[in-house]
């Protein structure tokens, strides 16, 4: 078990699973890091780390190349693009990655939160997905999805993102891989 004092969670703060996630990292006394911009919108005020336009532009990605990898077409707006470059310094500052959402067909997660669980793929960190249709917990095994059993967080630095659409299954498998993960 990891001693929580000597963790953090890296998210971005905003409705639903990253709400979740750095409200049971509050409880548990671990470091949270909310990474956010001018002009977005988030729910945890803790550990806001705000992001310059130079900082986002470190973590510029291709529009195109996020929409083909994922196999759907996204939004050019100047503010989703700004979202997928703080996930981008999300998924690049913790060693593990979780994410509750919905596993799709073509092994890709559904909507927006698909992109954190794709880059975590492309940076090769462990990544854990809850997947609330399913009601259970996958990770990703170089090509494919495995269903995981009573996962753990295994690492000092995490990230965490996700739905919006948090189900009451969600918060439980959240509250419950805290519980096994770290020593009180």
């Amino acid at each position: 078990m990891l001693d929580p004092r000597h963790c953090v969670l890296f998210s971005g703060g905003a409705t639903g699973t990253e709400q979740f996630f750095g409200a049971q990292a509050e409880a548990w006394n671990i470091e949270e890091v909310n990474y956010s911009f001018e002009g977005h919108q988030i729910e945890r005020t803790r550990g806001v780390r705000v992001l310059t336009s130079d900082e986002l532009a470190l973590k510029d990605v291709s529009l195109t190349y996020v929409s083909r990898l994922m196999g759907r077409e996204f939004t050019r707006a100047p503010l989703f693009r700004k979202v997928l470059q703080s996930i981008c310094w999300q998924v690049s500052s913790g060693q593990e990655v979780l994410v509750v959402g919905t596993i799709q067909p073509d092994n890709t997660v559904k909507g927006g939160t698909g992109w954190g669980a794709e880059f975590a793929k492309i940076c090769n960190k462990p990544l854990l997905v809850f997947d609330q249709e399913r009601d259970a917990w996958f990770s990703w095994a170089k090509d494919s999805w495995a269903e995981a059993s009573d996962p753990v967080i295994s690492h000092q630095k995490f990230t965490a993102t996700g739905t919006r659409f948090l189900e009451a299954n969600g918060r439980r498998a959240i509250s419950e891989i805290f519980s096994r993960s770290f020593s009180r």
